[in-house]
């Protein structure tokens, strides 16, 4: 066999299995269909957001290589589907980028392959979707083959947790599935954690996902409450944190970013309306996270007003345009609808972001400011979307003529904050 683990999809949750089962000696062959994935990634160059280059030479280092030839599919021992499973315009996941994949490993299936899903899907869709599809391969589940889904806990940017760290749960269609996706693993991770079944295992990503979407919903409405009657949220989320029992810490900002948090909410939208059970809190949230954005714009809009200044052809520098800190990652970040407002008001938009080269809004390049403290001085608003550890807030704080952090990054009094 030419490898012994093959990851379909190369992307921000393919990627760093590949990598930590290459670290750990395991030969690994990524497959995806874009071409150009591929040859970036055989030519030492990695994918913006997921590995950096020497990360992705290490790997090459150690034998891995990228294909978009799916014969490779019928020659492992195990095969891990990370193919992407967007929203559509309907919020309905697509899982036709899913359903692609399983046919082409279908063609290819050889016996006693183990078949890990990765991807965000609804409850159900591993057994009721992708198996009726790889068996018709002619090999039947639990038999031919095993099959077993397993939530992705990727966390980009995190130095402390990786894939190989962090407890990795499996549920398979068979208790028998559940072994063999199991001992794939622990190959490669510290930890594993057996779930019931494959729709247990599944909506791990749903509970997980959920708790931190409707948490951060609670403190972005605590915000808005805090500003109209002059609390200091911060302060109080400082002194709540302390509490050792009954209290996890989170934070407000312009909006919800990322590859999961935003789009969750709506996985089981078409079920538990036909069951009569909606997740109303979730939905909540979801509405409570997407106007955040609306709101930074309003507050924005009434900074420049108190100054004697319009939006239209003011000049607005919005710093930090990725959705997490630290990293290069813009995947539905809320500087994108920020900058879009703002935009259709009227507004002169510049961004800096240490981590972004360039920046596009409906299509148009967004200006780079190459010196960031003329461009703060220059600027009529500046406004911190995300906060990277290269900032100099205090710095940039006494430069500016209006800065309104969205983040609580800068020291009490130093800025308008959210």
């Amino acid at each position: 066999m030419p490898a012994d683990l093959a990851v379909v999809g190369l992307g921000h949750a393919g990627l760093p299995i590949a990598r930590a089962a290459a670290a750990r000696g395991i030969h690994v062959i990524g497959h995806d269909t874009d071409r150009t994935t591929v040859d970036e990634l055989n030519s030492g160059r990695a994918p913006s957001g997921v590995l950096d280059r020497a990360e992705v030479r290490r790997m090459l280092a150690g034998g891995f290589r990228a294909t978009t030839d799916p014969a490779v599919l019928g020659k492992v021992r195990t095969v891990v589907i990370c193919v992407p499973t967007p929203p559509g315009e309907d919020r309905v996941l697509d899982l036709g980028r899913l359903e692609a994949a399983a046919r082409t490993l279908a063609a290819h299936l050889s016996p006693r392959t183990t078949v890990v899903l990765e991807s965000p899907v609804y409850p159900g869709t591993t057994e009721e979707f992708l198996r009726p599809l790889l068996e018709t391969s002619g090999l039947r589940c639990g038999s031919g083959f095993h099959l077993a889904y397993s939530p992705s806990r990727v966390d980009p940017g995190n130095r402390r947790y990786d894939v190989a760290n962090t407890p990795k749960v499996i549920g398979g269609a068979t208790p028998a599935c559940t072994e063999a996706a199991a001992a794939a693993y622990g190959r490669f991770v510290e930890k594993v954690v057996r779930a019931r079944g494959t729709r247990e295992a599944e909506t791990v990503t749903l509970l997980e996902n959920n708790f931190r979407h409707v948490n951060i919903a609670l403190v972005n409405e605590m915000a808005v409450l805090c500003h109209d009657i002059g609390v200091d949220l911060w302060d109080v989320v400082r002194c709540a944190e302390t509490k050792p029992f009954g209290f996890q810490s989170f934070r407000p900002g312009p909006g919800v970013g990322g590859h999961g948090v935003a789009v969750d909410p709506d996985y089981l939208a078409p079920r538990v309306r036909t069951l009569g059970h909606p997740l109303r809190m979730v939905g909540v949230a979801q509405e409570v996270n997407e106007r955040m954005p609306r709101y930074v714009v309003q507050r924005s809009a009434t900074l420049l007003n108190e100054d004697g200044k319009s939006v239209r052809g003011a000049r607005i520098l919005l710093l930090g345009v990725t959705y997490k800190a630290d990293h290069p990652d813009r995947h539905r970040s809320p500087a994108v609808d920020v900058g879009t407002r703002l935009a259709e008001l009227g507004a002169h938009l510049s961004y800096h972001d240490p981590h972004v080269p360039q920046w596009h809004l409906r299509g148009q390049p967004v200006p780079r400011a190459d010196s960031l403290h003329e461009a703060v001085a220059a600027a009529d608003l500046t406004v911190l979307l995300q906060h990277h550890r290269t900032y100099d807030l205090q710095g940039l704080a006494a430069k500016a003529r209006l800065l309104l952090d969205t983040r609580g990054a800068t020291p009490a009094g130093a800025a308008h904050r959210l």
